[in-house]
């Protein structure tokens, strides 16, 4: 009997140690450029106003990598939000905004 149980817990082992077959992740999504539209909406702590920053100015910018940015002799405040980073909730309206994908090519523009 003991033979027995000893022979099952061989064959588990075994299949234990067989290869596994991989299991790729799907290749990442490149986010598609846009510039967003800003609704004149009052979320209750402060109003958005449409295109304060005239945010549409830099479209040209869209889909080049983030090193153009100082190129592009903004005269206004601006921002660099770097793929999934972190920024401070501070709105403001006269504030460019550029975001980068995760190749860090600018994908949005928008005010805040």
């Amino acid at each position: 009997m003991f033979v027995r149980f000893s022979a099952i817990g061989a064959v588990f082992l075994l299949a234990a140690c067989q290869e596994q077959p991989y299991e790729y992740a799907p290749s990442p999504v490149t986010p598609t450029p846009y510039v967003t539209e800003q609704p004149i909406v009052g979320s209750g702590l402060e109003e958005r106003q449409p295109d304060t920053c005239h945010a549409v100015d830099y479209v040209s910018a869209l889909g080049q990598p983030g090193s153009v940015i100082p190129t592009l002799g903004l005269s206004r405040p601006y921002r660099v939000v770097e793929w999934r980073g972190v920024e401070d909730q501070i709105y403001n309206p006269q504030r460019v905004v550029f975001r980068l994908d995760a190749a860090g090519n600018i994908f949005n523009i928008d005010c805040g």
